[in-house]
């Protein structure tokens, strides 16, 4: 008796090391993660504990005590580089610690929503550290650059497609608008359409006005419509949106009459037929409004303050439209009529 209890009390312990041993072994060595390739990003000065905490949550390891305790006993819990890292199907713990300490950082996701102006994307660079303001919109208004793409234009302002792309910061702003552009000109060779450059450069202009116009797609066939019913009959297009392009640099957010009337290349208000150039850089869907517009009589259009609008097949009717949707005050609730595009 006195034999297996000392049997007992000397292989007991040493069976526990071994239980927990396997159990350190299977879920830093064994388990895996099986879920689609995910990036996972450790922000400079980040704790080990909260980056613990966020690969237990994002299901990228199975035990955080031991992957706390292994981390621990190897002198690791300072040493993960700051930085993004693309985690892979089947990675153990082990791989991921591994990733965290050698791997190489890829550049961050930054997306260009479809409608921003070289502007907007310029201050979207700059405060992403990719580039800065100055030299992006210089090198947007380099001619010679434009040219270099096959884009006859003063500008690269339509070309910038919006899209998702990953930039390192302190990109070369030249880098930055070739991959913009190369992912344009696959955009527009997707659509099989054989188009002078000043015929592309036209619809562009055209697609870009429609995209500042609405934020619900299934209205740009007929604002398109509309531009087209406009220009067929030598009217002016009448685009807030142009006007406010044209002064955009000095612009403070409030649109007036006198801005109405101030005569720039970009104010529809003024000048007959489309802008100097494109206002924004749309997205394919626009840009198919612009070569196929919807068939109908509609001239003008309103907002109704939900994100869509009143369309109209002459003045008398567009003034009901007008009065009934924003001279109104409760029919505006509260929005300014800048954003009734935003949904």
């Amino acid at each position: 008796m006195k034999k297996n209890l000392l049997i007992f009390i000397v292989l007991a312990p040493l069976f526990a090391v071994l239980l927990s041993g396997a159990k350190f072994y299977y879920h830093l060595g064994v388990w895996s993660y099986e879920g689609p390739s995910k990036e996972f990003s450790v922000k400079p000065g980040e704790t080990f504990s909260k980056i613990n905490y966020k690969l237990k949550k994002s299901g990228l390891i199975s035990n955080p005590k031991i992957f706390y305790r292994y981390c621990q006993f190897k002198g690791l819990l300072t040493k993960f580089k700051s930085g993004n890292f693309l985690i892979r199907k089947g990675s153990s713990s082990l791989d991921i610690i591994e990733t965290l300490l050698k791997g190489a950082s890829i550049a961050p996701k930054l997306t260009i929503p479809e409608g921003k102006n070289i502007y907007e994307i310029g201050k979207m660079l700059e405060k992403r550290k990719i580039c800065s303001y100055k030299a992006f919109i210089k090198a947007t208004k380099d001619k010679n650059l434009a040219f270099s793409f096959g884009i006859q234009a003063d500008t690269l302002e339509g070309y910038l497609y919006p899209d998702t792309y990953r930039f390192s910061e302190q990109t070369p702003p030249k880098q930055v608008i070739k991959v913009m552009v190369r992912q344009f000109l696959k955009r527009w060779q997707s659509l099989g359409l054989n188009f002078s450059s000043e015929k592309r450069h036209d619809l562009i202009t055209l697609a870009s006005i429609i995209e500042k116009e609405t934020g619900a797609s299934f209205e740009r066939p007929t604002i398109s419509g509309v531009f087209h019913n406009r220009l067929k009959r030598r009217m002016r297009l009448q685009s807030d949106p142009t006007t406010i392009y044209g002064i955009y640099e000095s612009f403070t957010g409030n649109l007036r009459k006198k801005h109405l009337l101030q005569k720039t290349a970009y104010n529809t208000y003024k000048i007959l037929g489309l802008p100097f150039g494109p206002i924004s850089n749309p997205g394919l869907e626009s840009i198919k409004a612009a070569i196929k517009p919807k068939k109908h009589n509609y001239l003008y259009f309103v907002s109704k303050n939900d994100g869509t609008h009143k369309f109209s097949k002459n003045y008398k009717e567009h003034l009901k439209a007008v009065t009934a949707f924003q001279k109104r005050r409760a029919a505006r609730k509260g929005k300014s009529w800048r954003d009734l595009h935003k949904k």
